[in-house]
């Protein structure tokens, strides 16, 4: 199980395929509870009893257990014809949840994860998301096997790649993210397929990783909308 807080948040998981096993609410969002599945088990708790389960700092009106999916494969054939994001070693929880938040609005259904990287369940990853994990497939595996047999077109982002507005992507492939302090690995950059960057105008040394993928994301939709 994993914990899903706000009232908002709760109701994506539950018009998704996730299963919400139980919701403890406050009495404010009782009425609105009302409009979920009866399958559902719901306990009402006080503001002071929710703030002692909370993960939150101000705990929101309401927090729901929800099972786990399993999905530990990931099915190459299923990312032919789009864009599908990749992320070697990414820790922060912010960064990750933003990550899945941006992709989402961009219309990015998957997202291949090393196994190093953040646990996507983290409370902090879910609440970051703000609902948006419920409709984004995140999965874990060895990126190194499964770029090798994915067969589509690696774009890696680095600081000496090729200028990512002028760049044609294609119908198909992967956008590859590395770590907040390293980068992509030397093992996984020798697969990359061809090398893009955001090009830099002033002097920060680095980009966030979250807002490099959603400068990514953004430049994808641009070419699709052209």
């Amino acid at each position: 199980m994993f914990i899903v807080e706000g009232y908002k948040s709760i109701v994506e998981f539950a018009q998704s395929g996730y299963q919400i096993q139980t919701i403890y609410h406050t009495a404010d969002v009782a009425s609105k509870l009302l409009n979920l599945s009866r399958k559902i088990n719901s306990h009402e708790i006080s503001l002071t009893e929710l703030g002692k389960i909370s993960a939150l700092k101000t705990p929101a009106d309401a927090l729901a257990t929800v099972k786990m999916p399993v999905n530990d494969v990931v099915d190459a054939s299923a990312l032919k014809s789009k864009f599908s994001l990749v992320l070697d070693g990414v820790q922060d929880p912010g960064n990750m949840g933003t990550i899945i938040r941006t992709a989402d609005w961009f219309g990015i259904t998957d997202i291949i994860c090393s196994e190093d990287t953040v646990d996507v369940y983290n409370p902090k990853v879910v609440q970051a998301t703000m609902g948006s994990l419920a409709r984004v497939n995140v999965t874990y595996t060895d990126l190194k096997k499964f770029i090798t047999y994915a067969d589509l077109p690696v774009f890696g982002t680095l600081l000496n790649g090729d200028n990512i507005y002028t760049t044609q992507f294609g119908g198909e492939g992967l956008v590859l993210l590395g770590n907040e302090g390293n980068g992509i690995r030397p093992d996984i950059q020798a697969l990359i397929t061809k090398a893009i960057t955001i090009p830099r105008i002033g002097q920060a040394e680095s980009l966030n990783v979250a807002i490099a993928a959603a400068i990514c994301c953004s430049q994808l939709a641009a070419k699709t909308f052209k």
